[in-house]
């Protein structure tokens, strides 16, 4: 298949080869595609320009869309993903509009922090089982946080939170020892405003803990109010790691806004003095398991039967129109039956479409014709009395 063709089993929006929106050749070197989304990000939209980054700066994906297109990039359900670490103020700031205008930017950790921890250049905080930390994280940078946890605690489960009252955005990572000393990133949670607050968690309790991507079918949702319903559901992601065993355990909070610091509030508990709501979490994740299945198939009924409402909603409209168009017809003809066809009032004379009456009626005045049957009156009054 040629690059950046889609098959017709699987048609795709229109897309530009993202060798042509960098004005990259097939063979550029990763700083000159590097060095030519920043000088494009300036002047054409920034998410064109940033889906093509993502695809030419990640190696393997770059790899995937050499050789089957666009295809087998939205195969893996890839979405749009931006160093802010690589981008000018500019840029930074055309990101943070699209994201306030709707379009879905997910970020990355920036590189030079995921540097650091494989190399163990870091402090780490502890922070023991049952406590909180409260503290604010530059933005591209993160706060370490170590959590020991015994036999009996992995077995009962843990929780690891991060709030923030100030909304502000934030990852929340998991890193695992690597043999070399250093630190390898094993989980990221993206922070989602949940009420007045913005969190993020990961919850490490034997059964599977869903997380929700907002991101998930966000511009399809945009375009259709009510898929905004049916595909809220389908942003369910599976957390990847259902449990950790004793031992020393690495967390980070990661800066995630476009400009500003992040506040925020870790903490760290065990799932063993929360033991109703874990059981309630386990209950209500299969619940909405369940509901997403069922509205998967509600929204084909849904649709049947919305677009048998519109039909039948047309064919009233219609039908209203030709009734009153058919009584309009019937009143026009049935007001032709008339001998006035005017009525004019002038004077003391009034004019039915008839003949009009004269002032003189054969010559004679109408005092004439009162006189003459007044005098008929007389003589009908005299013949009564003989």
């Amino acid at each position: 298949m040629e690059a950046g063709t889609p098959s017709s089993a699987a048609p795709l929006v229109n897309r530009r080869d993202p060798y042509q929106v960098l004005n990259v050749s097939r063979d550029s070197s990763d700083q000159e595609i590097k060095s030519a989304y920043r000088k494009l990000a300036l002047n054409r939209l920034f998410k064109e320009v940033a889906y093509s980054y993502n695809i030419l700066s990640d190696p393997e994906k770059r790899r995937q869309y050499d050789n089957a297109g666009f295809e087998a990039i939205d195969a893996d359900g890839v979405n749009m993903e931006v160093d802010l670490s690589n981008l000018g103020t500019v840029n930074t700031m055309f990101a943070a509009l699209f994201s306030k205008l709707g379009v879905p930017i997910k970020t990355t950790i920036s590189t030079k922090v995921l540097e650091e921890a494989l190399t163990g250049a870091i402090m780490v905080k502890p922070l023991p089982l049952g406590s909180s930390i409260s503290g604010k994280v530059d933005k591209q940078s993160a706060h370490f946080f170590d959590v020991i946890v015994t036999e009996e605690q992995a077995k009962a489960g843990i929780v690891v939170r991060v709030t923030s009252a100030a909304q502000s955005k934030f990852k929340l990572l998991y890193f695992e020892k690597d043999i070399g000393g250093g630190y390898n990133l094993a989980l990221q949670e993206d922070s989602e405003k949940t009420g007045k607050v913005t969190s993020a968690g990961m919850f490490f309790l034997h059964f599977q803990v869903y997380r929700m991507d907002s991101s998930v079918n966000a511009l399809e949702m945009a375009k259709d109010p009510e898929a905004a319903f049916f595909k809220r559901l389908e942003g369910l992601q599976l957390c990847e790691i259902m449990e950790i065993k004793a031992g020393t355990h690495t967390f980070a909070v990661y800066g995630d806004n476009f400009f500003n610091t992040a506040s925020y509030t870790i903490e760290a508990v065990c799932a063993t003095t929360y033991e109703s709501s874990t059981n309630k979490l386990k209950d209500v994740e299969q619940q909405i398991l369940r509901k997403r299945t069922e509205l998967r198939q509600f929204e084909t009924d849904y649709r049947k039967a919305l677009a048998q409402f519109q039909e039948v909603t047309n064919r009233y409209t219609q039908e209203k129109q030709n009734v009153e168009e058919l009584l309009k017809q019937r009143d026009d003809i049935q007001s032709a039956f008339t001998v006035n066809k005017s009525l004019v009032i002038s004077g003391s004379n009034i004019s039915n479409g008839g003949n009009e009456s004269s002032p003189h009626e054969d010559g004679k005045d109408k005092s004439a014709a009162k006189k003459r049957w007044f005098n008929l009156s007389l003589k009908l009054s005299a013949d009564k009395k003989i």
